[in-house]
């Protein structure tokens, strides 16, 4: 059976570090605080004139995986991007990296689905090249989240940074590509997290961002329940569609939504933190950037080899959650 396999990563995120000590200066907060309740310390944001756009950096991030995988963009066959702030309503935003990695020959498009964009876009990918009508993909997660925050609302500000991730995948028949993929999405619960039809003040402080007319609203309690409880099942199920326990995986790369949700998540699937990548230190909650940033510094890293089993797993808007393992072949 023809499956995809990652044969590179990438990542790129901007400049700019906002500390947590530069948030007690926009709202009623503390760096105590926010790392006790999200385990964030700084985040990036992108600035206008610093080519950080959410194409540019989605651009940056797939130069580096194609250039790791061996792959010139000329043979490209599929861009699919997972984002939810895309530079401009259309064209889509994996149509803009397409014309500036120049690779004519891709069909690019993006999917919406929150935070779990990269995951619904590697399955997308790996679904084509295995009913052959792919041969080599570039799967990318890319946001621009400091243009839809909210930067009053002191529960949502805190988490929120900019950053993009790809992988490029290519055919396989040895069982060294991703095993199995399961999404599920559920409707009813989209007030959870939403988008607002309002543009947000920006501070003084962030005059290099740009708003859109539109912020992020979140019910942070009843999301996080359901983020933990949604999480591990379908875990579980990844795992077990393959015959696989949480005891087969070397490492757990989960969306970086909040430390609390990655721990919570982690002791449902009996997996030790330790097994467990996080970098939401550095860049907070990126959205479908999250999972492929984790996985490429988790790679550059040295911290996989060749027939590792990794857990990706993730719990958007929508709602929206899924989670992939992959054997690991690089």
């Amino acid at each position: 059976m023809t499956t995809g396999r990652i044969a590179g990563t990438g990542s790129t995120t901007p400049k700019r570090i906002l500390t947590n000590k530069d948030l007690e200066a926009i709202v009623d907060t503390t760096d105590e605080w926010i790392i006790r309740r999200t385990g964030i310390k700084e985040r990036r944001i992108s600035s206008n004139g610093e080519s950080e756009n959410t194409s540019d950096l989605a651009t940056s991030a797939s130069i580096k995986a194609l250039k790791m995988a061996g792959i010139s963009p000329e043979t490209l066959d599929m861009i699919v991007m997972g984002t939810v702030t895309p530079d401009r309503q259309f064209p889509s935003a994996a149509c803009l990296v397409q014309e500036a990695l120049k690779a004519s020959k891709a069909v690019a498009f993006d999917i919406s689905a929150g935070c779990s964009g990269f995951l619904y876009a590697l399955s997308v990918a790996n679904n084509a090249i295995a009913t052959g009508s792919c041969k080599n993909a570039l799967v990318i997660g890319a946001e621009r989240l400091s243009c839809i925050t909210n930067w009053e609302d002191r529960n949502t500000c805190v988490l929120l940074g900019d950053g993009a991730g790809a992988v490029v995948l290519t055919p396989t028949t040895n069982n060294d590509g991703i095993l199995s993929t399961q999404l599920e999405s559920d409707g009813s619960f989209w007030d959870l997290l939403y988008s607002s039809k309002e543009f947000s003040k920006v501070p003084e402080i962030l005059d290099t961002v740009e708003p859109k007319p539109f912020y992020v609203k979140m019910e942070g309690n009843r999301l996080f329940k359901k983020a933990v409880s949604c999480l591990a099942d379908i875990a579980e199920s990844a795992l077990a569609h393959h015959g696989l326990t949480s005891a087969d995986i070397k490492l757990m790369v989960p969306h970086q939504a909040n430390l609390r949700i990655i721990r919570a998540t982690a002791e449902k699937l009996a997996i030790p933190m330790e097994k467990v990548y996080t970098n939401i230190e550095k860049y907070g909650n990126t959205s479908s950037a999250s999972i492929p940033i984790a996985l490429d510094e988790a790679n550059r890293e040295g911290l996989l080899k060749p027939g590792d089993r990794v857990l990706l797993v993730t719990f958007g808007a929508g709602l929206t959650w899924g989670a992939s393992v992959v054997n690991w072949s690089m």
